[in-house]
């Protein structure tokens, strides 16, 4: 059964979705850009035996209270490491997707000793690129423009595989909708976290515990050649491909995200 909390952690809203027993094996998932924890429900309904999953909305998305500040990736992580500690959680598997994934290099650059192995699913260690950049500002434009829904619009497109747009428009449908739910704001500050992130391919060495990297066979944001070249920079890398999925692997296909990352699992 999944559940969900809101509490006050850090002097700020924050909510968060659970599954599963009371245990010291957690593994924390954190969401791509621009959805919320609720893209981890295929996983939080069927959690590996014995481990805890969170699942904590980023700051400005779905149930939590961004910061007042200037916005940085940072935030994200510093909002992790509060939340495990007003959890009382021992270090975590910590798993990210794209934004979840940047979020995640965050946390290994700040607090690294809350982290015991690491998932990397569709994401990528560099910074943007001048031509991404650019996008990300053309990005702002639009969602302040027209909104949530004129982002879901925009990325759509590219944030699914061709397998899932064709079989299931269930879960084109699920996307759009959970993107529509986030604020404009919390939309245009990420944005501005994404594009001023900095590189963290220096990281990559000094990354010595378990890393599975994911990336969906049909991806063409992030694309299994990427995964396969993030994987082989890693110290202890390893690397999965989900066939038949886009960007978005857990969404669209969430029985071959959760065989590899649970196989996986059994050897951390």
């Amino acid at each position: 059964m999944v559940r969900e909390r809101q509490e006050t952690v850090g002097g700020r809203r924050v909510r968060w979705l659970e599954a599963g027993p009371e245990s010291d094996r957690v593994l924390v998932w954190l969401h791509a850009f621009p959805l919320s924890a609720a893209m981890w429900e295929p996983q939080l309904q069927a959690p590996p035996p014995g481990w805890r999953l969170v699942a904590p909305d980023l700051a400005g998305f779905g149930g939590t209270a961004d910061h007042d500040g200037p916005p940085h990736i940072d935030d994200f992580a510093d909002d992790l490491e509060r939340l495990l500690a007003h959890l009382q959680a021992p270090p975590v598997v910590l798993g990210g997707l794209s934004m979840g994934g940047y979020a995640a290099f965050a946390m290994m650059r700040r607090h690294p000793s809350r982290v015991r192995a690491l998932i990397l699913a569709d994401t990528r260690a560099g910074a943007d690129s001048a031509e991404a950049r650019a996008n990300r500002g053309r990005l702002l434009s639009l969602v302040r423009e027209s909104g949530a829904a004129g982002v879901a619009t925009q990325m759509l497109p590219t944030l699914v595989g061709e397998t899932t747009k064709r079989d299931r428009p269930e879960v084109v449908a699920r996307v759009r909708a959970l993107i529509e739910a986030n604020s404009a704001a919390g939309i245009a500050r990420a944005i501005e976290r994404l594009r001023d992130r900095p590189d963290s391919t220096p990281l990559l060495k000094a990354i010595a515990i378990p890393v599975l990297v994911v990336a969906g066979a049909e991806d063409v944001i992030t694309p299994p050649d990427a995964a396969r070249e993030l994987a082989a920079a890693l110290p202890h890398g390893s690397v999965a491909i989900v066939p038949a999925a886009g960007h978005l692997s857990n969404l669209e296909h969430p029985q071959a995200f959760d065989a590899a990352v649970g196989g996986w699992l059994a050897g951390v």
